[in-house]
């Protein structure tokens, strides 16, 4: 649900039959934020963590981020360039970021994935957050 009350926006469901790309849930306080990772070792060495319970912290004004309990590879991972909606992960200090606004792009700021759904409740996440593979919690694949 939406701060309003409202449904969030729905995710279109993944044809069957074709290696579709994996997608990721984070929740917290009713909302859901789903995105399609890519296919670096980056964004499969975050799905191999999960699920996770992390606290997510406000950085900067554009930007929520979260450190999950292993380094990830980005040797073959694309730097991240784009702004709201973009899941990405800055690997000097190791930590996961939920942008929910512009960016500049760095050297060192590898794109994970993209917001399919529920973009527009990043910057209202705060504290504790689960983050799962979609689909899973539903006995889907």
């Amino acid at each position: 649900m939406s701060p309003a009350g409202a449904p969030s926006a729905e995710v279109a469901p993944q044809a069957e039959g074709e290696e579709q790309p994996t997608r990721i849930a984070v929740r917290a306080d009713g909302r859901e934020i789903v995105y399609e990772l890519g296919q670096s070792a980056a964004a499969q060495g975050l799905c191999d963590q999960l699920p996770l319970t992390v606290e997510v912290e406000d950085f900067s004004t554009n930007e929520k981020i979260f450190y999950p309990p292993q380094e990830l590879e980005v040797a073959d991972a694309p730097l991240a360039e784009g702004g709201r909606g973009v899941l990405a992960y800055y690997a000097p200090w190791g930590d996961v970021v939920l942008f929910y606004g512009p960016f500049d792009g760095s050297g060192q700021l590898y794109e994970l994935g993209r917001a399919v759904s529920g973009e527009g409740d990043i910057e209202a996440l705060s504290g504790s957050v689960t983050i799962s593979v979609w689909g899973e919690e539903r006995g889907e694949h």
